[in-house]
């Protein structure tokens, strides 16, 4: 007889088997999370399917509670992490099916500034929530950013700082987007702990991101807004 802790996943139903993977990532359980996706995909599942029941909704769920002060950040990457590996699993079939997605994102760390743990974590929920992501690392002057906007033409420009030395270099960006005259072909959104909403307006962005949770939030909403005004003008 099995342990009572070994859960047999390929034992349940679909129902089951996807709210089990939502306590897999919220408990931040990777190899569970891969052994899920797999099973799912056997059954005949999309990988859209998959990616929007199983993981943009659990990670919804990890998402609100980290917002409440109920999950703390070494939780929750523990749970990005777990989603990453079912990700890892799904993005090359989601290519092949070309499957939507929310939006695209072109996210990195300021000039002078080398930490990421919170940007990473934006990016892993973003790309939970179902964003195509690219992330450009730490310390980027403004031409990588500009060269990031050109290569990969997103939605939305995410810039994060942890230093107060360097959070004035998003306006040196921000300010050289309206020189080349394309800020107004992206969103911009800034975050990192030192900042404020009155900074993120100074520097011109369009809004400013507490934590991961808020940036996810954003960035679908204002996603959903472009969507509606591009619909309304055709």
């Amino acid at each position: 007889m099995a342990d009572d802790d070994e859960l047999d996943l390929a034992a349940l139903s679909d129902e089951e088997l996807v709210e089990q993977m939502h306590a897999d990532l919220y408990d931040g359980m990777k190899e569970e999370i891969e052994e899920g996706v797999r099973i799912l995909l056997e059954r005949g599942w999309q990988p859209y399917r998959v990616l929007t029941e199983a993981l943009v909704e659990g990670m919804r769920i990890v998402g609100i509670d980290f917002r409440d002060g109920i999950l703390f950040v070494p939780e929750v990457l523990l749970s990005a992490n777990a989603m990453k590996a079912g990700m890892t699993i799904l993005r090359p079939r989601l290519a092949e099916t070309n499957a939507p997605k929310v939006g695209k994102i072109v996210i990195g760390t300021v000039k002078g500034d080398i930490h990421d743990i919170g940007k990473n974590l934006v990016g892993m929920m973003l790309e939970g929530a179902g964003f195509e992501v690219i992330d450009i690392g730490i310390n980027n002057p403004v031409e990588n950013y500009l060269a990031a906007l050109e290569e990969h033409k997103p939605d939305i420009l995410g810039m994060s700082a942890l230093l107060t030395t360097t959070m004035p270099y998003m306006k040196v960006v921000i300010d050289t987007m309206k020189e080349k005259g394309i800020r107004d072909d992206y969103l911009v959104l800034v975050g990192g702990a030192p900042l404020n909403e009155e900074f993120g307006m100074a520097v011109g962005a369009d809004g400013y991101c507490r934590d991961a949770a808020i940036a996810v939030e954003m960035a679908k909403d204002m996603m959903a807004r472009r969507h509606n005004v591009r619909a309304a003008a055709v």
